[in-house]
């Protein structure tokens, strides 16, 4: 019978590296962060890379090599290829009857071992060295041929991606398959990458291939952030899990495709909406993570003050009209329309959607999504939305004229429409509307409200401390004076482990809510410019971002400097 393979904290703990205490406080941590043993106690600063390396090598039965102790030949390049080397992270360290002794970083890539010995036509015996010292090796080689372009070696790295690409996707599949999350390195690593964006609270993941390595990136309040720096030998096998766990062809890698992930995450199902774009340096990849909790936050929590919030609430409930929502993509436009649609969505009442994507399931709601490819249209669906005789409808967005006419002739013929527009502000949407070749009477008498908003971020309320200097340019910006601070401190954030020293944790709107009345649809009527529509707008009553964002600031919501930005100010230095 085979003999059991040892666990990496017995083998710890045997060799004294780490006392019984400390190993049982870090197996906890690295179950709950879901992270390896062997990196947390290194976080943790129980043990050192080459301790957990001596281990690993005496768990998988193989030899351990301190490359600061031994000599590395000269002709290592002769050995192997550079191009390898550098590619790989392999380090030759001789050969002996036929037999290439190399050091490498990770046990379990046995695709590795294949490789190499099918690439050198050779017998391996692979040694295990600190990942770090290996890194430290390559970075310090130099030499004059490293780059290549010949044919030879460009059909030589083909093959050689062709047949790491195919391994892997054999191994991917069967962990598929079998239901097994951890049968492979890059299986755990892309499951890893998603996990930790969705703990972070990112609403993007972005896997960016570069020259060198591959970029990973989150989206985290609307800010990105770099988290990881993957080598590029893993690009082809990573690009390949991701397309197999959202549906898309593994053998396409010239157009663009999009697929769907869902998992379960934290007792939680999330949706996530994957995009793959070729690009110089390989496909990048972005997966945008739908939070099913996101659209049911209600419609208060979103940032409306009490007095929009009454507006908002009594005219979503009109039984007909036009109601927009405006601003540019990633503002937060659909999540608002969802929640309006929520606090509508009852028995008695009929709702369709027409999306391009349907992003979040609303039960009780009909829901339509767009395929251009086979001409099921914008224009298709609205059409024959109105045979069935719907009290509600959602268009995704109105992008030409034509679907405009129809969302009007929908809201004129006794229909409560929602929709998106992309305008700065609210009055500019009655313009981009005539433009459109909408006529302007048709506009003046089916709009009931017009809505702008952006999303700023939220002062951590676990750091948030008085800004005692805030910044003048900013200040400046939104007309703050100094008697307005001493009555209404400014918050900032500090930065904590909570917000992850950014001193922001979430984000909330701000808005502009233009109600029609007599006087507005006279100016529409008239085919008004948008300033003189916005003069008027403000003259009945109309709260503008700034002026919005400013009552946050002064309530400790957010900081000065994030409205500047949302709000576009005018004079605003993009790098301060």
């Amino acid at each position: 019978m085979q003999k059991k393979q040892r666990h990496l904290g017995e083998i710890l703990y045997r060799k004294g590296f780490v006392d019984k205490n400390n190993l049982i406080r870090a197996i906890k941590k690295s179950k709950a962060s879901n992270k390896r043993l062997g990196e947390v106690l290194i976080e943790m600063g129980l043990a050192t890379e080459d301790q957990i390396t001596e281990a690993l090598a005496k768990q998988f039965k193989l030899e351990y090599v301190d490359l600061d102790e031994v000599d590395i030949p000269a002709n290592a390049s002769k050995l192997i290829p550079e191009e390898l080397i550098k590619k790989h992270y392999v380090v030759p360290l001789g050969q002996d009857n036929g037999e290439l002794k190399v050091a490498v970083k990770d046990p379990m890539d046995l695709d590795l071992q294949d490789l190499l010995r099918f690439r050198l036509n050779t017998e391996l015996r692979c040694c295990l060295a600190s990942p770090s010292k290996i890194d430290a090796y390559i970075k310090g080689k130099t030499s004059t041929d490293e780059v290549r372009n010949s044919i030879d070696a460009t059909a030589a790295e083909l093959a050689e991606a062709g047949h790491a690409i195919e391994a892997e996707v054999r191994r991917a599949q069967a962990a598929e398959d079998q239901g097994d999350d951890a049968e492979g390195p890059i299986v755990r690593l892309v499951n890893l990458i998603i996990d930790e964006a969705v703990k972070l609270r990112a609403s993007d993941i972005h896997v960016e291939p570069m020259a060198d390595r591959v970029r990973v990136r989150y989206r985290i309040d609307g800010v990105c952030v770099e988290r990881d720096n993957i080598p590029k030998n893993m690009q082809a096998p990573i690009m390949a899990r991701v397309k197999i766990m959202s549906g898309m062809d593994i053998g396409e890698r010239r157009l663009p495709q999009d697929g769907r992930i869902k998992r379960t995450i934290e007792n939680q199902d999330i949706d996530f909406r994957v995009s793959c774009l070729p690009g110089y340096h390989g496909e990048s990849t972005v997966l945008r993570i739908l939070r099913p909790d996101s659209v049911n936050i209600g419609i208060q929590a979103i940032g409306f003050e009490s007095e929009d919030y009454q507006r908002f609430k009594k005219i979503i409930k009109r039984p007909n009209g036009i109601f927009l929502v405006t601003g540019p993509t990633g503002s937060g436009k659909t999540t608002t329309l969802y929640s309006a649609l929520q606090e509508l969505n009852r028995p008695d009442q009929k709702i369709i959607t027409a999306e391009d994507p349907v992003e979040y399931n609303i039960t009780g709601i009909n829901q339509c999504q767009v395929r251009t490819e086979i001409g099921f249209t914008f224009e298709w669906i609205l059409r024959s939305m109105l045979r069935q005789a719907p009290n509600i409808i959602l268009v995704g967005e109105i992008r030409d004229g034509l679907v405009a006419d129809i969302a009007i002739q929908a809201a004129l013929t006794g229909h409560l429409v929602f929709s998106t527009l992309h305008t700065n502000d609210a009055p500019s949407a009655i313009t981009r509307l005539i433009d459109m070749g909408v006529k302007p009477f048709l506009v003046a008498s089916s709009i009931q409200a017009i809505m702008a908003q952006r999303l700023v971020r939220v002062i951590c309320d676990n750091c948030k401390t008085v800004d005692k200097s805030p910044d003048p340019h900013f200040l400046r910006l939104l007309n703050i004076t100094p008697d307005e601070i001493r009555k209404n401190p400014i918050y900032k954030g500090a930065g904590c482990n909570r917000c992850q020293g950014t001193g922001f944790r979430g984000r909330i709107a701000i808005f502009e809510m233009l109600e029609m009345n007599s006087q507005l649809r006279d100016l529409a009527y008239a085919r008004a410019p948008s300033g003189e529509l916005r003069k008027a707008a403000i003259a009945s009553g109309m709260k503008t971002l700034l002026q919005d964002g400013r009552i946050k600031v002064f309530r400790g919501v957010t900081s000065p400097s994030e409205i500047a930005k949302a709000t576009q100010a005018e004079g605003l230095v993009t790098d301060a």
